[in-house]
């Protein structure tokens, strides 16, 4: 069975997003493990200097891949990765699982975004818009793409 691996920067606590992601980790379970892991976020004070931008990227790629699993593909969710339709980006999950790739982690920055490190270590960066997204947001968003995905390749109905 496929194994999927959100791994992300702090905390969820809106009820609301909670509960959305619930919903979605749930849904996705009849197609694949699905797991849900935070690393804590580090403070980012609206106004700081782009050195200590980094620091807090830095600190925050260093839990980010601490706690990435051995054996796993490692998309990094990012402004600049490559875009798909839903469609195309179903084709590739089928594509990455019919290479031997069981266990996909999928990583989500804090507010600031992805570490340098983090982005090397990836396997490939995947966008979903040029748009900015609060990084509590993207988990729901996330999981609701990649259920819509798994729908389009069990060949099932999902509402457009």
């Amino acid at each position: 069975m496929l194994h999927i691996q959100i791994l992300c920067v702090g905390r969820i606590r809106e009820r609301y997003l909670r509960d959305a992601i619930d919903e979605y980790t749930k849904r996705l379970g009849r197609y694949a493990q699905v797991t849900i892991r935070e690393v804590a976020d580090e403070p980012a004070p609206e106004r700081l200097s782009g050195a200590d931008m980094k620091k807090v990227k830095d600190r925050e790629g260093e839990r980010l891949l601490e706690a990435l699993p051995e054996r796993t593909y490692v998309i990094a969710l990012a402004i600049r990765g490559r875009r798909y339709t839903s469609e195309q980006l179903s084709e590739h999950i089928d594509q990455l699982i019919l290479r031997g790739n069981s266990s996909l982690t999928l990583i989500i920055g804090g507010s600031l975004g992805l570490s340098e490190a983090v982005l090397q270590r990836s396997d490939e960066q995947w966008s979903f818009s040029d748009l900015t997204f609060p990084h509590q947001l993207m988990r729901v968003i996330l999981l609701e793409q990649l259920y819509r995905c798994m729908k389009i390749l069990s060949h099932e109905p999902y509402h457009k």
